[in-house]
């Protein structure tokens, strides 16, 4: 061992950030510290998410576990003190309204993703390139997501009054708790077609099924959607690492294939 003549003098903030860094080193690369993180997600990222995690695992030893729904009621449910460690929101203003309530770590928020409105049917044919379907009576019902609750029902609502069709098809609208609910009403029938997410419908490397219009974003306010760590998963190495890793190339790849802007 080196005398204590011998021992370089590091600066203290030097010295500080070596260990601060040995530290993480040891966090992320310990199999001993692997552990899982809980996430809750907004259902249009269930599915990327769903393809991440096998990613996420291998490059950090960790595990995650999904929960997916509407971002509104995320938010009722982690203000009730639901142990939620990250949130994957629909939106940007959830996010922040945790961190200005203190019940999310202050910094850590980011977009993620910014998502794409289609207009989908199950039917081939049925929606033209131009969303013209929307003006006519080839259909009965036109299911859109909660827009109290979820930001793609309020894209939905915003490109309907773009087009002057918010008035007239109101009687006609179905709208599910969470996007998740707006697909399964579409695709079972109870409606033929629905403003979506492009992730819900066009997944990497399959065939289109049935028929869409991806909406110009010209007509909807840009869907910017953050992530946050919650006051719980503060000290899980596995929530501070799934918001790293989703920061990753490989990630943000896998992301753009799903559909996403970035």
């Amino acid at each position: 061992m080196p005398s204590t003549l011998s021992r370089p003098k590091w600066p203290k903030a030097r010295l500080r950030a070596a260990c601060l860094n040995c530290w993480l080193f040891g966090v992320l690369a310990a199999p001993a510290q692997a552990a899982e993180v809980s996430v809750a997600v907004a259902a249009n990222f269930a599915a990327p998410l769903a393809a991440l995690a096998e990613g996420f695992t291998a490059a950090s030893g960790h595990r995650l576990r999904a929960t997916s729904g509407a971002t509104g009621k995320f938010y009722s449910q982690i203000v009730a003190g639901a142990p939620f460690e990250v949130l994957l929101a629909a939106d940007q203003q959830t996010p922040q309204r945790l961190l200005a309530q203190n019940l999310a770590v202050p910094g850590s928020a980011f977009t993620f993703a910014v998502g794409r409105l289609v207009l989908w049917s199950p039917q081939p044919g049925l929606v033209d390139d131009q969303g013209a379907v929307l003006g006519s009576a080839r259909f009965g019902r036109l299911a859109i997501a909660n827009p109290k609750l979820a930001p793609y029902g309020q894209a939905a609502l915003a490109v309907l009054k773009a087009r002057g069709l918010e008035a007239s098809l109101a009687p006609r609208l179905v709208m599910g708790e969470s996007l998740a609910q707006a697909y399964a009403f579409v695709a079972s029938g109870n409606a033929e077609l629905g403003f979506l997410a492009l992730s819900q419908v066009a997944a990497p490397g399959q065939p289109l099924a049935g028929s869409l219009w991806q909406v110009p974003q010209a007509l909807y306010p840009p869907i910017r959607q953050d992530a946050v760590l919650l006051l719980p998963g503060q000290g899980n190495a596995a929530a501070i690492a799934l918001l790293s890793y989703l920061k990753s190339a490989p990630a943000r790849a896998l992301i753009e294939a799903w559909g996403y802007a970035q």
